[in-house]
């Protein structure tokens, strides 16, 4: 398979599509990249006793972000570090229980958002990290920072823990409209706050994770994803009009196309429940894509991710796409297999 596409403008494959580039070979990273499928982050974390540990530790957290660009030679490197630092800066004590995840405290169910005492010097580790692993990039990979976007990172500030429903957080929206908006309105200053700094350390483009986007009606999904994360987009241009912005509502659905059209960002990532060619035809004409190959493919290996691989290569032909899962990576992912998908998309997208 050959796509046509000018030729490239920008010296990083990645930003160049952000830009709105359609290079034969999608550049291509994988979400989680970072993390507990290779031996060497597995070493490393339990160097430092902790995945907070890890992530507070600047030196540790800038390794982890660097290695599997050695080992596969992404186009991206993204920010070793965890949604829930917002959370945390904005006053929650945070904590990780051993096969359970993380812990937020005090609940906010429970406890009224004046009662937390932000201290945002918390995020300066994250930008330590950030400088670290600029001064080590390679030239032609992109940087990119994230954060939580804010129906997502209050799920689990109200419940104090992840779910599987976000009940709590669902229940405070229609009981409590006015508490859950001056929440979200706290988390957007704040994600806007955190953002802003990674880019003055060295970040070149952020995604916004809406992990938890799915679980909302369609009139909650504009309330509590849509605006929050255009007020985003919009502040954060202001302060850096040529950041690139990725915006990714896992489970959006049919409602993918509205996010698209009205938050403003830059590019979308697509899950691996959408169907890419029907994504092809709903999104905006031209923005670029992320996605969407499903993380079990990638697993299964052989076949049936060089199937998907094609699938989703056809379906993006003629739009800017970054080649990426659908969701993180998983823990039991084999090394070989991502060698392989990575061999496999580059080759694809220079021969017939």
């Amino acid at each position: 398979m050959r796509i046509d596409a000018p030729a490239r403008l920008t010296e990083k494959p990645l930003m160049g599509v952000l830009k709105g580039e359609r290079p034969a070979v999608p550049p291509m990273w994988l979400m989680r990249q970072a993390g507990r499928y290779l031996p060497e982050y597995r070493a490393l974390r339990a160097d430092k006793g902790g995945f907070l540990e890890l992530v507070y530790d600047s030196a540790a957290a800038a390794e982890v972000t660097l290695q599997p660009l050695r080992r596969f030679g992404f186009d991206g490197a993204i920010l070793f570090s965890d949604i829930l630092i917002v959370p945390y800066a904005m006053g929650q004590d945070l904590w990780f229980e051993a096969g359970e995840g993380p812990r937020l405290a005090p609940i906010l169910s429970q406890t009224d958002l004046s009662m937390l005492k932000p201290d945002f010097s918390r995020f300066e580790a994250i930008y330590e990290t950030v400088r670290q692993v600029k001064a080590a990039l390679d030239p032609d990979v992109t940087f990119l920072g994230f954060a939580g976007s804010p129906w997502t990172i209050a799920t689990y500030m109200v419940a104090g823990q992840g779910s599987k429903d976000h009940s709590a957080a669902r229940r405070m929206v229609y009981n409590e409209p006015d508490r859950f908006a001056a929440l979200i309105d706290a988390i957007v200053d704040a994600t806007v706050l955190y953002l802003s700094g990674q880019i003055e350390a060295g970040v070149e483009a952020v995604q916004l994770f809406d992990s938890w986007a799915g679980s909302l009606a369609p009139l909650q999904f504009e309330r509590w994803v849509i605006e929050p994360n255009r007020q985003i987009v919009a502040r954060l241009k202001a302060i850096h009009p040529d950041i690139a912005v990725i915006g990714f509502p896992k489970g959006a659905g049919e409602k993918l196309a509205d996010y698209a059209a009205r938050t403003g960002v830059d590019a979308v990532g697509v899950d691996e429940t959408i169907d890419p060619h029907w994504a092809n035809r709903a999104l905006p004409q031209g923005m670029p894509v992320q996605g969407n190959l499903d993380p079990l493919a990638l697993i299964a290996g052989g076949p049936a991710v060089e199937e998907a691989v094609d699938n989703i290569r056809a379906a993006f032909a003629d739009r800017p796409h970054i080649f990426n899962l659908g969701h993180g990576i998983l823990p039991d992912t084999p090394i070989a297999h991502v060698e392989a998908l990575v061999d496999y998309v580059r080759k694809q997208g220079v021969t017939d």
